[in-house]
């Protein structure tokens, strides 16, 4: 799995902001990571994200209930360790090699095909400071819509799922071929929620739906700017 990404270049200078609780938000739980044994020893609670981008995330739920009253935001995952990421970067390896009927200790092409598909969707468990993972920064977040009553709506793809239908534009071309087609629901669903995101100052994966961003080296390659915000959580801060 290559071990940098485009953005990894991009000086942090970190703000210091602490970790803080999710408030008035859906958490789908039981959290999945922890469910599977991820190892988050004595930080169990994974869902926390900095504060300056729990704010911007509570005036994404604003806008969301303005454009549409009876949406509401569920959190699937917020801050991640380095250490839950190798676990689960190779959770999902092994899961991808069972599907595809492959030894998941094994080696060659179709193999490392795995581990690169894997690779477009989670980033490397790199312990350097000048290129953590995304979600161990506490500025990243991987959510949904939900209703109401607070269960997840449907939108075309699982997260997490590995493949082409993670891609934020999968359904484009179908929902413009059949305005009346499930694919077009989902399509106008994840829109919505991008839309939300990025009016209060998110940024959404290239590969992934689910997945927006603050102030971390992602945000900033996408947005085109000098400097990240946040870097690894108590990492030591990088100027540029």
């Amino acid at each position: 799995m290559t071990s940098l990404r485009p953005w990894n270049g991009i000086p942090i200078h970190d703000a210091g902001e602490p970790l803080v609780p999710l408030v008035d938000l859906v958490r789908l739980e039981p959290h999945p990571y922890l469910s599977l044994g991820a190892p988050y020893g004595d930080q169990v609670c994974p869902f926390r994200l900095r504060r300056g981008v729990m704010a911007r995330l509570a005036r994404a739920q604003e806008c969301l209930r303005r454009r549409q009253s009876n949406y509401q935001l569920a959190v699937f995952d917020a801050w991640r360790p380095v250490a839950v990421q190798a676990f689960m970067v190779n959770y999902a390896i092994r899961q991808e090699c069972e599907a595809r009927g492959l030894d998941p200790d094994g080696s060659g092409p179709e193999w490392e095909a795995v581990v690169l598909e894997v690779g477009r969707f989670w980033a490397p468990p790199n312990m350097h400071p000048a290129a953590p993972p995304p979600h161990s920064t506490g500025a990243a977040v991987d959510l949904t819509l939900a209703d109401a009553a607070g269960q997840p709506l449907q939108m075309g793809g699982a997260i997490d799922a590995i493949g082409p239908v993670s891609e934020p534009d999968h359904y484009a071309l179908a929902a413009r071929e059949e305005p009346d087609s499930a694919a077009a629901l989902w399509h106008g669903r994840r829109c919505l929620l991008a839309a939300v995101m990025q009016a209060v100052g998110f940024v959404q994966h290239p590969n992934e739906w689910w997945h927006f961003s603050y102030g971390d080296q992602l945000w900033a390659w996408r947005r085109g700017l000098l400097l990240a915000h946040y870097g690894r959580y108590g990492a030591p801060a990088l100027e540029g």
